[in-house]
């Protein structure tokens, strides 16, 4: 008989939750439980987290029960007709198992309470010059049309542009279900390898830009002292506009006791522009309290998919080859325009699946 496709502690994972789930519907089933609102309210909302999870133990044990009976009747006939069928039904089974366990570990793996937040992604370009700013404009258009896919909604808080169609700085917002949780891998360097238009003998560039992503900060996570901030006012510059070398609307906060800067000029109105910029300072003290948070658990670990060290090269676009590589997870994709164009579900999902078996791993030790 062949080992089940199943580890033992999976399952012991999957027989847990299940029983849980139904004490929490015995539970709520209690006249006495009824009477009583906080309690009925902390059990029905623990009922639907735990739904998704008791459900798929349901269909993956039961598979696995339907594979053990396949395998058996594989042992057991000698009738030719029927070990053919028996072939075909234990195939399916172990596709059907595969698909159900990565659903399952993505359910069970401990959820970050910042995956819901807004994403303050921060976009710059890197050693290459131009090119660099012509690739961090790509970038940006990737992230926008990424979250038009899943349906979030973005604010461009800050833009500083180069040659016409580059971005030397950008920051956007991201808003919706899941936006930080799925683009938090994002971070890093992103390296591109192409051949520039202004190469007249053809040859392949390579340059790079730097990618930030930080949870938005809420007023709870992280309290500024008016104190400790130098808010200095100057006349903004760039394109066109109204409002460019004529008035002191650009805003630059400067965080004394960490040293973190943050200028916004984009808005005609220096009270707008504050507002955005102390929103990314927020983000960026709240990342910085995390990293050091995640610094000291990350002492014993091996891997670190989503909270690496952000100097590192995470990410190849190669242009003549037509390849995107991850080099966290070893992922190597030919459709390097289909991700351009913002579709980023097969990286950010198989990232978020390397994190989870992660955090798992980490549990048991």
């Amino acid at each position: 008989m062949k080992d089940s496709p199943i580890d033992e502690r999976l399952r012991n994972r999957l027989r847990d939750v299940r029983e849980r789930f139904a004490e929490v519907e015995r539970r709520l089933a209690d006249p006495e439980v009824a009477r009583d609102p906080e309690q009925l309210k902390a059990l029905g909302q623990e009922r639907a987290e735990l739904e998704p999870a008791a459900r798929t133990a349901d269909e993956l044990l039961g598979l696995l029960d339907e594979l053990e009976g396949a395998r058996e009747l594989l042992i057991d006939t000698e009738d030719a007709e029927m070990r053919v069928l028996a072939e075909a039904e234990t195939a399916s089974l172990e596709a059907r198992i595969e698909a159900a366990m990565e659903s399952a570990r993505e359910l069970l793996a401990p959820r970050d309470p910042l995956d819901d937040r807004a994403a303050v992604v921060e976009i710059r370009a890197g050693t290459g010059g131009d090119e660099a700013a012509l690739f961090a404009a790509d970038l940006l258009r990737m992230y926008q049309r990424a979250a038009e896919r899943y349906g979030w909604s973005t604010e461009l808080l800050s833009l500083s542009e180069g040659i016409p169609g580059s971005v030397k700085e950008a920051i956007l917002l991201v808003r919706g279900r899941g936006a930080y949780g799925r683009l938090r891998y994002e971070s890093g360097v992103h390296r591109v390898q192409r051949v520039p238009e202004t190469e007249s003998q053809g040859r392949i560039h390579t340059s790079a830009a730097t990618v930030a992503v930080l949870p938005e900060a809420e007023d709870v996570d992280v309290e500024i002292d008016p104190k400790d901030l130098r808010i200095d006012v100057f006349r903004s510059s760039g394109p066109g506009g109204q409002s460019v070398n004529t008035t002191d609307s650009a805003v630059r906060i400067t965080h004394l006791p960490t040293g973190l800067v943050v200028s916004c000029q984009d808005e005609k109105s220096q009270h707008k522009n504050k507002a955005k910029a102390l929103r990314v300072l927020r983000s960026r003290l709240l990342d910085r309290m995390l990293a050091e948070q995640e610094a000291e658990r990350a002492r014993e670990r091996r891997m670190q998919v989503g909270t690496g060290d952000r100097s590192a090269k995470i990410r190849t676009y190669n242009f003549p080859q037509n390849r995107v590589t991850d080099h966290r997870i070893k992922l190597t994709l030919y459709r390097l325009a289909e991700v351009l164009d913002g579709d980023l579900d097969e990286l950010t999902s198989a990232l978020r699946l390397a994190s989870q078996e992660e955090q798992l791993a980490r549990e048991d030790v």
